[in-house]
């Protein structure tokens, strides 16, 4: 087999395929939706905001099904995969708006609820989608490369990262021969930086790619392809894909 019919037959193996991505309304979640659809998948998206699913679904096309899920409630994650039944993949894209502080001056309470939807809901997901998922299926979740090299501020996105990396390891022990991975992006042009201005945003994306050996930073499809690729390769388990444009290096 050459290597464009390698190619074809990766592409393959997602159509007629059922993925769910949780955080599929926007950003990365949504850009593995559309990439998802494009190879011939069936795809449920979900997320807390009605009007942010049924306008992905309307934009993505007819092969999609918007569901909305309140992720920091386990009774509604554990009646939303009873409802939707057998499914082939699951993609956990999740995330609140990231809010870095100095520890010392960091209301501990609120920092708890970092680990609400990165962490907690991750791993309720995982346990309540696990019976649903048909053989040859998988997870894939959403780490961070803070868990390797944490800057100023970041004490507690790093202590999320590094708790969901040692979760998709543990998890692929426990669940196998179901697959399990995570991906571990590097600073990718999201809605989880709206909270900063226009211009700090635009001055941080410019100082990051200067520093980066890609020369850019990431957009929601470069990161998107590796959840895919996840899916689709039938002899990755446990492992952290980081999609960092080099960071870890430079």
């Amino acid at each position: 087999m050459n290597g464009s019919e390698g190619s074809a037959r990766m592409r393959e193996r997602l159509r007629g395929k059922r993925v769910i991505v949780l955080g599929g309304s926007s950003g990365i979640g949504y850009a593995v939706a559309a990439q998802a659809v494009e190879e011939g998948a069936d795809v449920v998206i979900a997320s807390k905001s009605a009007e942010r699913v049924a306008r992905a679904a309307s934009e993505l096309g007819g092969r999609v099904e918007g569901r909305t899920l309140d992720l920091f409630d386990e009774r509604a994650i554990e009646a939303f995969f009873g409802e939707t039944g057998a499914f082939d993949h699951l993609a956990f894209t999740a995330g609140d708006t990231l809010h870095l502080t100095d520890l010392r001056t960091a209301d501990l309470q609120k920092a708890r609820q970092a680990f609400d939807v990165r962490y907690w809901a991750t791993l309720a997901a995982a346990r309540y989608a696990a019976p649903h998922l048909r053989e040859g299926g998988s997870m894939v979740l959403t780490s961070g490369i803070s868990a390797h090299r944490p800057a100023k501020g970041w004490v507690l996105g790093a202590s999320v990262c590094g708790a969901v990396d040692a979760l998709t390891r543990a998890l692929a022990i426990e669940f196998a021969p179901l697959r399990v991975n995570a991906v571990s992006p590097g600073l990718v042009a999201t809605n989880l930086w709206q909270t900063m201005s226009e211009q700090d945003r635009r001055g941080m994306y410019e100082s990051a790619a200067k520093a980066l050996p890609a020369g850019h930073v990431g957009h929601a499809g470069d990161v998107a392809a590796a959840y895919l690729f996840l899916m689709k390769s039938a002899f990755a388990t446990g492992q952290i894909h980081v999609v960092d444009g080099g960071a870890l290096i430079a």
